[in-house]
């Protein structure tokens, strides 16, 4: 690209351009330099859209805020770009050009020269326009397979900074309490270590392609009360401890996350965007993060419009500095002439304003955005003519062959085979009755953050910019002797019962049924699944258990495919249906390894990250319920799972044995030692997933009767043995105690090795002896599994 978009640079560059000097040193000349309104307009974002012509971006308008004059912020600076790519349909490199343009726009008219950080979503895939479309993070944590969720999110944040993006608003570390929650598909899944584990690998991908990882929503988001998004939370300080900031902690020790974005809600009358121990004291001063804690969309001023904590803007604004947030998102509110005027009656001391730049300008460097000789062209566009935006349209490829088969292998290992009769694979049938609503639709793989269904649904007339087979494409590519008949039966949501007749002439007409069900992502009530479309029930949407059940009375064989962004009661399929096939809305390239699944092209290894409720009353329990959340004889209540936590078969069988303890008994700031052999029994290749749980019978305060510690996935040839030596650190066994500080305690512990939470194979019965230990976030977090091979099954 030409020079006409860079930005002019002298030879006596000041101290905040010299990138030989100490960041520290930079950041605190650059804020001795800049004016009270300088400094505050590093602490907002603008919501924009980059222009399809290559224009620079123009302001975006949103119910939520006042019209923005760019031409009077400028001067000043501007602290963020929002969504320059994900506002708007636009084609990647005129999206790229557009960002340049403005970019050097912003730089030029500021005194400091410093150009804007521009982020965007990223929960599956880089949410824009032509880019390729990921399995959602429920997939991720069916993949149970961190190796990989870093590789995809290393190719997420290599597209997203080669266009000129900064920041991605992923991951979600919430840990889902109550599957009705609309943002289920969002999350990893009920546990806080897969969380945590899954999460740490793609915040770790992510930033080494150069972009910040943001974490969110930081606390509590996910226990809101019914599972209705944006509620008030019922959570005590121990449940709080010990399930929901766990994989914050992991992400911020162990990935290094560069930022975090505060959550909506309140806990005990406290909204996190006003939470000084929070975001302060906890994530800061205890946990020493040093990055930027951002605003999640308007949460700022829903201190004052929902929360009532705030009496106007300023005290808005200045209750969210206080707290610990640093960065008002998407655009300014309160964080602009309201947060000046405080500042300079009194209301608000400049030392936070301070304090929050320090953070906001440390980030830019350490970007390199405050460098001397830093240019606005990205990467994908060095070289390019800014002058002839139409020879542009089409080089920028953000759905390469690379990312696509990336993507086909996360929805393969996420594919979960919950039940099965023999009846899968199938085996050259000759004729298919695909039935259901998710059968012949497109996005019925896609999450709501998926550009198609988070922003193309309002541009009908643009195409998707990705292909999007259906289940019958893939079909029909998979088995092309198979006469394959497609009915819808009914709708997701509808409850149109007028197509179950035929639907059941043409099961009857089968060799095998497959019923495609599930959910339709959207937003805020527009689907069945996603940001605000939260269940009242988990029974299937609409009419669909009725189409199930009607399909069952055929007397066919169904294999029930469930495309969706949480997981339903399946009433009787449950236990009648020939097969039953989980895939969370898996990207994409989903509906070919579903495929691949059900002809045994890919022998299934993906796991449950949420347990399947029996019921659809909407229980809202997972497996971590303690002795009382068990089923019993005094309520007519049985929470138990169809298909538990961690379950997932296969078309091999795996033989577990050997369990041998090397240390049975450990300090309690010490370890223990085991081994077992996993046998691959079967006639094909498979992965087995092992999976280590740990359940303390006696405690100070009341435990889950197990949680997860520790997994691997175990790679086995037809008739190949392994040997594993699993090494369990003593801090596993640690929770919160009376006292509120994390402790582990002597006494008997059970290291349960199993394949589900409901399928223990192994049980080593150890003892943690000596004195009772206090631990804290530095605490080790994993079990070590080391594998060596171990000669052919017997």
């Amino acid at each position: 690209m030409t020079a006409n978009v860079a930005v002019e640079t002298t030879p006596e560059a000041p101290l905040w351009n010299d990138p030989t000097q100490d960041v520290g040193t930079r950041v605190s000349a650059l804020i001795d330099a800049m004016t009270l309104e300088e400094k505050i307009a590093q602490l907002y974002g603008v919501w924009v859209g980059a222009s399809d012509e290559g224009g620079e971006v123009a302001p975006h308008q949103h119910d939520m805020e006042e019209a923005v004059d760019l031409d009077a912020l400028l001067p000043a600076g501007l602290g963020q770009l929002t969504r320059p790519f994900g506002t708007a349909p636009v084609d990647p490199a005129l999206g790229a050009l557009s960002l340049a343009r403005t970019q050097a726009r912003i730089a030029a008219a500021n005194r400091f020269g410093i150009p804007a950080l521009a982020h965007e979503e990223c929960l599956a895939g880089f949410a824009t326009w032509g880019a390729t479309a990921y399995p959602v993070p429920l997939s991720w944590g069916a993949t149970f397979d961190p190796a990989l969720i870093r590789e995809m999110a290393a190719a997420i944040g290599r597209d997203m900074r080669s266009v000129g993006v900064h920041q991605g608003l992923a991951p979600v570390l919430d840990v889902v309490r109550d599957l009705r929650w609309g943002r289920v598909e969002e999350a990893i899944g009920e546990d806080p270590y897969l969380v945590g584990s899954i999460g740490t690998a793609y915040v770790q991908g992510l930033q080494s392609g150069g972009v910040v990882a943001t974490l969110k929503h930081f606390a509590g988001y996910s226990a809101s009360r019914a599972g209705r998004n944006l509620a008030p939370v019922g959570m005590g300080p121990r449940e709080r401890a010990d399930v929901l900031l766990p994989p914050f902690e992991m992400a911020v020790r162990e990935g290094g996350a560069g930022s975090v974005m505060h959550a909506y809600t309140d806990t005990d009358g406290i909204p996190s965007a006003a939470d000084e121990e929070l975001l302060t004291g906890l994530l800061r001063d205890t946990w020493g993060f040093d990055g930027t804690v951002v605003a999640d969309y308007f949460g700022i001023a829903f201190l004052r419009i929902l929360h009532g904590v705030a009496g106007d803007w300023a005290e808005a604004a200045g209750t969210a500095l206080r707290a610990g947030v640093d960065v008002e998102l998407p655009t300014v509110k309160t964080f602009g002439a309201p947060l000046a005027e405080a500042v300079a009656a009194g209301r608000v001391p400049e030392a936070l304003v301070d304090r929050a730049l320090r953070r906001v300008l440390t980030q830019k460097a350490r970007l390199g955005l405050l460098d001397a000789g830093w240019s606005p062209v990205p990467a994908t566009l060095d070289g390019a003519d800014p002058d002839d935006p139409d020879a542009l349209r089409g080089t920028v490829d953000l759905d390469s062959p690379a990312n696509r088969e990336l993507a086909r292998t996360v929805a393969e290992e996420a594919v979960v085979l919950l039940a099965n009769d023999g009846t899968l694979p199938l085996v050259r049938p000759r004729r298919i009755a695909l039935v259901g609503p998710n059968g012949g639709e497109p996005t019925a793989v896609l999450g709501c953050y998926s550009f198609p269904q988070h922003v193309g649904v309002h541009h009908p007339q643009t195409p998707p910019g990705i292909d999007l087979p259906t289940l019958h494409d893939a079909l029909r590519r998979e088995f092309p002797d198979a006469e394959i008949d497609v009915v819808r039966g009914t709708g997701v949501d509808d409850g149109d019962l007028s197509g179950l007749a035929e639907a059941v002439d043409t099961a009857r007409r089968a060799d095998v049924v497959v019923a495609a069900l599930g959910d339709r992502a959207g937003l805020f009530g527009r689907g069945t699944s996603g940001e605000g479309c939260d269940a009242e029930s988990l029974a299937l949407p609409g009419a669909q258990q009725q189409l199930l059940d009607a399909l069952l009375d055929s007397g066919r064989p169904v294999v029930a495919v469930l495309l969706s962004g949480r997981p339903y009661a399946l009433g009787r399929a449950a236990d009648e249906a020939a097969a039953v096939v989980q895939s969370f809305f898996p990207g994409m390239e989903g509906t070919p390894a579903l495929a691949g699944v059900l002809s045994g092209r890919t022998n299934p290894s993906g796991r449950l990250p949420v347990s399947v409720p029996r019921g659809s009353g909407g229980q809202p329990a997972t497996y971590l319920g303690a002795r009382l959340a068990q089923a019993s004889d005094v309520s007519n209540i049985d929470p138990t799972a169809a298909f538990a936590f961690g379950h997932g078969l296969s078309y091999t069988s795996f033989h577990w044995d050997e369990l041998t303890v090397d240390r049975p008994e450990a300090d309690t700031a010490g370890e223990f030692s085991l081994a077992l052999t996993v046998r691959n029994m079967g006639e094909r290749h498979g992965t087995e997933v092992v999976q280590l749980y740990l359940h303390d019978p006696v405690a100070s305060v009341v435990q889950p009767v197990q949680r997860l510690v520790g997994y691997t996935r175990v790679p086995l040839a037809p008739g190949e043995a392994r040997r594993l030596r699993v090494t369990v650190p003593a801090d596993l066994a640690s929770f919160t105690g009376r006292d509120g500080r994390r402790v582990v305690e002597p006494g008997e512990v059970h290291l349960r090795l199993a394949a589900s939470s409901a399928d223990v194979r192994l049980t080593a019965t150890v003892t943690l002896t000596g004195p009772e230990r206090h631990v804290d976030h530095t605490r080790r977090f994993h079990a070590r599994f080391d594998q060596e091979p171990s000669g052919r099954a017997g």
